[in-house]
């Protein structure tokens, strides 16, 4: 690889990291505004305005904030037993199996992407908020946009892991038994 491949790989990864670090302060965040809320309900019968729609807001950014690192990092959920004996004896084929379906896995976030921007759009040009007017409200369009840079971060990470396999499926890495 070259020299400016490697930089835009680790630049590629910071990125990613730092938007799993940014998912991670919200996860603490929601815990510490969560419990403030219960303590103020249980100590003074007052219940912190927002907090639900915040909650509901933050689950969505923080899920697409850390799935680009659990895709790179292979902790994305699926079912590999047989994938894995599968590699162990026919590395070849399984580099194909593993090209398919991330390519498959990009195809579907921009499919997700593809829903996504109109609805951004939309949010930003008419104004959307949570919340209910004169008690606490919030805009939406922040969330989308979170969401819709991460579905392009999975899918840039796909891609990659899809020419892994296929560059090693052209090299012939692992000679079928």
């Amino acid at each position: 690889m070259s020299s400016l491949g490697n930089i835009i790989s680790r630049a590629f990864s910071a990125i990613v990291g730092g938007m799993n670090s940014i998912g991670t302060v919200l996860i603490f965040g929601l815990v510490v505004m969560i419990n403030l809320d219960v303590f103020s309900r249980f100590l003074f019968n007052a219940p912190i305005d927002g907090v639900k729609e915040l909650v509901e807001l933050s689950i969505v950014a923080i899920v697409f904030l850390q799935l680009p690192d659990a895709v790179r990092a292979g902790r994305l959920t699926r079912s590999d037993g047989l994938y894995s004996r599968l590699q162990r004896s026919y590395p070849r084929f399984t580099h194909g199996l593993g090209a398919f379906f991330d390519i498959a896995g990009a195809l579907f976030f921009v499919a997700i992407i593809m829903g996504s921007v109109p609805r951004l759009i939309d949010a930003w040009s008419r104004n959307y908020f949570a919340g209910n007017k004169g008690i606490f409200v919030v805009p939406v369009w922040p969330v989308r946009l979170i969401l819709v840079i991460g579905a392009a971060t999975v899918v840039l990470v796909f891609l990659g892991m899809a020419w892994k396999h296929l560059v090693a499926l052209i090299r012939n890495d692992g000679e079928e038994s």
